[in-house]
Protein backbone atom coordinates (compact mmCIF):
# COMPACT_ATOMS: atom_id res chain seq x y z
CA UNK A 1 0.00 0.00 0.00
CA UNK A 2 1.15 3.51 -0.75
CA UNK A 3 3.14 5.41 1.84
CA UNK A 4 1.30 8.16 3.66
CA UNK A 5 3.29 10.93 1.99
CA UNK A 6 2.38 9.54 -1.42
CA UNK A 7 -1.39 9.44 -0.92
CA UNK A 8 -2.12 11.25 -4.18
CA UNK A 9 0.92 10.37 -6.24
CA UNK A 10 0.91 6.57 -5.86
CA UNK A 11 -2.80 5.88 -5.81
CA UNK A 12 -3.46 8.45 -8.53
CA UNK A 13 -1.63 11.09 -10.53
CA UNK A 14 -3.30 14.13 -8.98
CA UNK A 15 -1.76 16.39 -11.65
CA UNK A 16 -3.67 14.58 -14.40
CA UNK A 17 -7.20 16.00 -14.56
CA UNK A 18 -8.44 13.23 -16.83
CA UNK A 19 -7.02 10.57 -14.50
CA UNK A 20 -9.04 12.11 -11.66
CA UNK A 21 -12.22 12.07 -13.76
CA UNK A 22 -11.58 8.46 -14.77
CA UNK A 23 -11.05 7.43 -11.14
CA UNK A 24 -14.23 9.20 -10.04
CA UNK A 25 -16.16 7.41 -12.77
CA UNK A 26 -14.59 4.10 -11.72
CA UNK A 27 -15.69 4.75 -8.14
CA UNK A 28 -19.26 5.65 -9.10
CA UNK A 29 -19.44 2.60 -11.35
CA UNK A 30 -18.79 0.50 -8.24
CA UNK A 31 -22.07 1.92 -6.92
CA UNK A 32 -24.02 1.64 -10.18
CA UNK A 33 -22.34 -0.01 -13.19
CA UNK A 34 -24.97 1.57 -15.45
CA UNK A 35 -24.56 5.14 -14.17
CA UNK A 36 -24.95 7.71 -16.97
CA UNK A 37 -22.01 10.16 -16.85
CA UNK A 38 -23.30 12.52 -19.53
CA UNK A 39 -24.14 15.31 -17.07
CA UNK A 40 -20.93 14.91 -15.07
CA UNK A 41 -18.69 14.85 -18.14
CA UNK A 42 -20.22 18.07 -19.46
CA UNK A 43 -19.75 19.91 -16.17
CA UNK A 44 -16.20 18.60 -15.80
CA UNK A 45 -15.30 19.94 -19.25
CA UNK A 46 -16.98 23.29 -18.57
CA UNK A 47 -15.27 23.69 -15.18
CA UNK A 48 -11.90 23.04 -16.80
CA UNK A 49 -12.71 25.70 -19.39
CA UNK A 50 -13.86 28.08 -16.65
CA UNK A 51 -10.69 27.82 -14.59
CA UNK A 52 -8.51 28.08 -17.70
CA UNK A 53 -10.26 31.22 -18.97
CA UNK A 54 -12.01 29.53 -21.88
CA UNK A 55 -15.59 29.75 -20.63
CA UNK A 56 -17.72 32.50 -22.19
CA UNK A 57 -17.91 35.64 -20.10
CA UNK A 58 -15.31 34.71 -17.50
CA UNK A 59 -11.62 35.31 -16.86
CA UNK A 60 -9.03 32.68 -16.00
CA UNK A 61 -8.79 31.62 -12.36
CA UNK A 62 -6.23 33.80 -10.57
CA UNK A 63 -6.58 32.53 -7.00
CA UNK A 64 -3.68 30.20 -6.30
CA UNK A 65 -5.13 28.47 -3.25
CA UNK A 66 -8.68 28.05 -4.52
CA UNK A 67 -7.52 26.82 -7.92
CA UNK A 68 -8.51 23.93 -10.16
CA UNK A 69 -6.27 21.54 -8.23
CA UNK A 70 -8.23 22.30 -5.07
CA UNK A 71 -11.55 21.76 -6.86
CA UNK A 72 -10.43 18.41 -8.24
CA UNK A 73 -9.12 17.17 -4.88
CA UNK A 74 -12.54 17.96 -3.42
CA UNK A 75 -14.24 16.24 -6.38
CA UNK A 76 -12.20 13.09 -5.77
CA UNK A 77 -12.78 13.11 -2.00
CA UNK A 78 -16.51 13.62 -2.68
CA UNK A 79 -16.71 10.53 -4.86
CA UNK A 80 -14.81 8.46 -2.33
CA UNK A 81 -17.11 9.50 0.52
CA UNK A 82 -20.24 8.86 -1.57
CA UNK A 83 -18.92 5.37 -2.32
CA UNK A 84 -18.18 4.77 1.36
CA UNK A 85 -21.66 5.97 2.29
CA UNK A 86 -23.12 3.45 -0.13
CA UNK A 87 -21.14 0.69 1.53
CA UNK A 88 -22.68 1.86 4.84
CA UNK A 89 -26.14 1.32 3.36
CA UNK A 90 -26.96 4.88 2.25
CA UNK A 91 -28.34 4.34 -1.24
CA UNK A 92 -28.22 7.58 -3.17
CA UNK A 93 -30.13 7.84 -6.44
CA UNK A 94 -28.23 8.65 -9.63
CA UNK A 95 -29.60 12.19 -9.53
CA UNK A 96 -28.49 12.68 -5.92
CA UNK A 97 -25.01 11.47 -6.86
CA UNK A 98 -24.95 13.86 -9.82
CA UNK A 99 -26.00 16.77 -7.59
CA UNK A 100 -23.25 15.94 -5.10
CA UNK A 101 -20.45 15.52 -7.64
CA UNK A 102 -21.48 18.50 -9.76
CA UNK A 103 -21.79 20.58 -6.59
CA UNK A 104 -18.22 19.66 -5.69
CA UNK A 105 -16.98 20.68 -9.13
CA UNK A 106 -18.78 24.03 -8.92
CA UNK A 107 -18.41 24.81 -5.22
CA UNK A 108 -15.69 27.44 -5.78
CA UNK A 109 -16.78 28.90 -9.11
CA UNK A 110 -17.59 32.04 -7.14
CA UNK A 111 -13.90 32.92 -7.10
CA UNK A 112 -13.83 33.33 -10.88
CA UNK A 113 -14.16 36.90 -12.14
CA UNK A 114 -16.39 37.86 -15.01
CA UNK A 115 -14.68 39.03 -18.18
CA UNK A 116 -15.28 42.74 -17.53
CA UNK A 117 -14.09 42.53 -13.90
CA UNK A 118 -10.43 43.55 -14.09
CA UNK A 119 -9.92 44.88 -10.55
CA UNK A 120 -7.82 42.73 -8.27
CA UNK A 121 -8.30 38.98 -8.27
CA UNK A 122 -11.15 36.62 -7.51
CA UNK A 123 -9.88 36.47 -3.94
CA UNK A 124 -11.80 39.67 -3.22
CA UNK A 125 -14.95 37.53 -3.29
CA UNK A 126 -13.76 35.23 -0.49
CA UNK A 127 -16.51 36.23 1.92
CA UNK A 128 -19.26 35.89 -0.70
CA UNK A 129 -17.86 33.16 -2.92
CA UNK A 130 -20.44 30.55 -1.84
CA UNK A 131 -23.32 32.83 -2.83
CA UNK A 132 -21.58 33.55 -6.15
CA UNK A 133 -21.02 29.83 -6.72
CA UNK A 134 -24.69 29.13 -6.08
CA UNK A 135 -25.65 31.83 -8.55
CA UNK A 136 -23.30 30.31 -11.13
CA UNK A 137 -25.01 26.92 -10.78
CA UNK A 138 -28.47 28.48 -10.89
CA UNK A 139 -27.60 30.32 -14.09
CA UNK A 140 -25.95 27.22 -15.55
CA UNK A 141 -29.05 25.08 -15.02
CA UNK A 142 -31.86 27.64 -15.21
CA UNK A 143 -33.19 26.16 -18.47
CA UNK A 144 -32.21 22.55 -17.83
CA UNK A 145 -35.10 20.10 -17.70
CA UNK A 146 -33.25 17.53 -15.56
CA UNK A 147 -31.97 19.85 -12.81
CA UNK A 148 -34.23 22.90 -12.89
CA UNK A 149 -36.22 21.67 -9.87
CA UNK A 150 -33.06 20.86 -7.89
CA UNK A 151 -31.47 24.31 -7.67
CA UNK A 152 -32.42 24.53 -4.01
CA UNK A 153 -30.55 21.29 -3.32
CA UNK A 154 -27.43 22.66 -5.01
CA UNK A 155 -27.65 25.78 -2.83
CA UNK A 156 -28.12 23.75 0.35
CA UNK A 157 -25.14 21.45 -0.18
CA UNK A 158 -22.83 24.30 -1.20
CA UNK A 159 -23.79 26.15 1.97
CA UNK A 160 -22.40 23.20 3.93
CA UNK A 161 -18.89 24.29 2.90
CA UNK A 162 -19.20 27.60 4.78
CA UNK A 163 -17.71 27.72 8.28
CA UNK A 164 -19.91 30.69 9.18
CA UNK A 165 -23.11 28.95 8.07
CA UNK A 166 -25.15 27.06 10.68
CA UNK A 167 -25.86 23.76 8.95
CA UNK A 168 -28.49 22.89 11.55
CA UNK A 169 -30.61 25.77 10.25
CA UNK A 170 -30.59 24.57 6.64
CA UNK A 171 -33.92 23.01 5.68
CA UNK A 172 -32.87 20.19 3.36
CA UNK A 173 -35.32 18.59 0.94
CA UNK A 174 -34.52 15.13 2.33
CA UNK A 175 -32.32 13.30 4.83
CA UNK A 176 -30.16 11.99 2.01
CA UNK A 177 -29.61 15.49 0.66
CA UNK A 178 -28.58 16.56 4.16
CA UNK A 179 -26.03 13.75 4.20
CA UNK A 180 -24.84 14.78 0.73
CA UNK A 181 -24.34 18.34 1.91
CA UNK A 182 -22.34 17.17 4.90
CA UNK A 183 -20.28 14.96 2.61
CA UNK A 184 -19.46 18.02 0.49
CA UNK A 185 -18.54 20.06 3.56
CA UNK A 186 -16.28 17.21 4.66
CA UNK A 187 -14.73 16.64 1.23
CA UNK A 188 -13.90 20.34 0.98
CA UNK A 189 -11.82 20.10 4.16
CA UNK A 190 -10.27 16.68 3.52
CA UNK A 191 -9.32 17.48 -0.06
CA UNK A 192 -7.32 20.57 0.81
CA UNK A 193 -5.78 19.50 4.11
CA UNK A 194 -4.54 16.14 2.79
CA UNK A 195 -2.90 17.78 -0.23
CA UNK A 196 0.85 17.15 -0.47
CA UNK A 197 1.38 20.92 -0.83
CA UNK A 198 -1.22 22.05 1.70
CA UNK A 199 1.31 23.87 3.88
CA UNK A 200 2.93 25.67 0.96
CA UNK A 201 -0.43 26.71 -0.43
CA UNK A 202 -1.43 28.25 2.89
CA UNK A 203 0.82 31.15 1.94
CA UNK A 204 -1.42 31.76 -1.07
CA UNK A 205 -4.44 31.50 1.21
CA UNK A 206 -3.05 34.38 3.27
CA UNK A 207 -2.78 36.49 0.12
CA UNK A 208 -6.41 35.69 -0.69
CA UNK A 209 -7.53 36.59 2.84
CA UNK A 210 -5.49 39.78 2.72
CA UNK A 211 -7.11 40.95 -0.52
CA UNK A 212 -10.59 40.10 0.80
CA UNK A 213 -9.79 41.87 4.10
CA UNK A 214 -10.61 38.78 6.11
CA UNK A 215 -9.72 39.73 9.69
CA UNK A 216 -7.54 37.77 12.10
CA UNK A 217 -4.32 37.16 10.18
CA UNK A 218 -1.35 39.55 10.40
CA UNK A 219 1.11 37.72 8.13
CA UNK A 220 1.83 34.48 6.32
CA UNK A 221 3.53 33.13 9.44
CA UNK A 222 0.57 34.16 11.59
CA UNK A 223 -1.77 32.16 9.35
CA UNK A 224 0.54 29.14 9.55
CA UNK A 225 0.54 29.33 13.34
CA UNK A 226 -3.25 29.62 13.45
CA UNK A 227 -3.61 26.61 11.16
CA UNK A 228 -3.06 24.41 14.22
CA UNK A 229 -6.20 25.87 15.79
CA UNK A 230 -8.01 25.53 12.47
CA UNK A 231 -7.10 21.84 12.43
CA UNK A 232 -8.60 21.39 15.90
CA UNK A 233 -11.71 23.31 14.81
CA UNK A 234 -11.98 21.04 11.79
CA UNK A 235 -11.98 17.90 13.94
CA UNK A 236 -14.71 19.43 16.07
CA UNK A 237 -16.68 20.43 12.95
CA UNK A 238 -16.55 16.86 11.61
CA UNK A 239 -18.18 15.65 14.82
CA UNK A 240 -20.56 18.45 15.77
CA UNK A 241 -21.69 19.84 12.41
CA UNK A 242 -20.95 17.23 9.75
CA UNK A 243 -22.22 14.07 11.49
CA UNK A 244 -18.85 12.31 11.22
CA UNK A 245 -19.45 11.43 7.57
CA UNK A 246 -15.66 11.36 7.23
CA UNK A 247 -16.00 7.82 8.61
CA UNK A 248 -17.21 6.76 5.18
CA UNK A 249 -13.71 7.24 3.78
CA UNK A 250 -12.24 4.14 5.36
CA UNK A 251 -15.01 1.98 3.88
CA UNK A 252 -14.04 3.28 0.45
CA UNK A 253 -10.37 2.44 0.95
CA UNK A 254 -11.27 -1.04 2.21
CA UNK A 255 -13.28 -1.80 -0.92
CA UNK A 256 -11.31 0.08 -3.58
CA UNK A 257 -7.74 -0.36 -2.33
CA UNK A 258 -7.98 -3.27 0.13
CA UNK A 259 -6.61 -1.36 3.13
CA UNK A 260 -8.27 -0.46 6.42
CA UNK A 261 -6.27 2.76 6.75
CA UNK A 262 -7.87 6.18 6.35
CA UNK A 263 -5.19 7.71 4.17
CA UNK A 264 -6.76 11.17 4.33
CA UNK A 265 -6.53 11.29 8.11
CA UNK A 266 -2.95 10.05 7.96
CA UNK A 267 -1.92 12.60 5.35
CA UNK A 268 -3.53 15.44 7.32
CA UNK A 269 -1.80 14.35 10.51
CA UNK A 270 1.50 14.26 8.65
CA UNK A 271 0.98 17.81 7.37
CA UNK A 272 0.00 19.16 10.79
CA UNK A 273 2.84 17.39 12.60
CA UNK A 274 5.34 18.80 10.12
CA UNK A 275 3.84 22.25 10.56
CA UNK A 276 4.20 21.96 14.34
CA UNK A 277 7.81 20.90 13.89
CA UNK A 278 8.83 23.79 11.66
CA UNK A 279 7.00 26.34 13.81
CA UNK A 280 8.80 25.08 16.89
CA UNK A 281 12.26 24.43 15.49
CA UNK A 282 12.76 26.49 12.35
CA UNK A 283 10.82 29.72 12.60
CA UNK A 284 13.69 31.67 11.06
CA UNK A 285 13.94 29.23 8.15
CA UNK A 286 10.33 28.41 7.38
CA UNK A 287 10.80 29.48 3.76
CA UNK A 288 13.46 26.79 3.41
CA UNK A 289 11.29 24.14 5.02
CA UNK A 290 8.41 25.00 2.69
CA UNK A 291 10.39 25.38 -0.52
CA UNK A 292 9.00 22.17 -2.08
CA UNK A 293 6.60 24.23 -4.16
CA UNK A 294 8.85 27.24 -4.73
CA UNK A 295 6.76 29.51 -2.51
CA UNK A 296 8.49 32.44 -0.90
CA UNK A 297 7.49 33.42 2.63
CA UNK A 298 8.35 36.92 3.78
Amino acid sequence: MAAIADLNTQLLDITDNRAILKEVENIISLINPRFDFVYLDKVFNDVEKLFHGNYPGFRECNTRYHDLRHTLTVFLAMARLIHGAGLEGINFTDKEINIGLIGSLMHDTGYIQQRDDSTGTGAKYTLVHILRSIRFIQDYYKNDIYFRNDLGDFADILNCTGFSIDIDKIVFSSLKMEIMGKILGTADLLGQMADRFYLEKLVYLFYEFDEARVPGFDSEIDLLRKTINFYNMTKSRFQKNLSNVNRFMIRHFEKRWQTNRNLYDEAIEKNINYLKYILKSNQKNISVCLRRNAITIQ
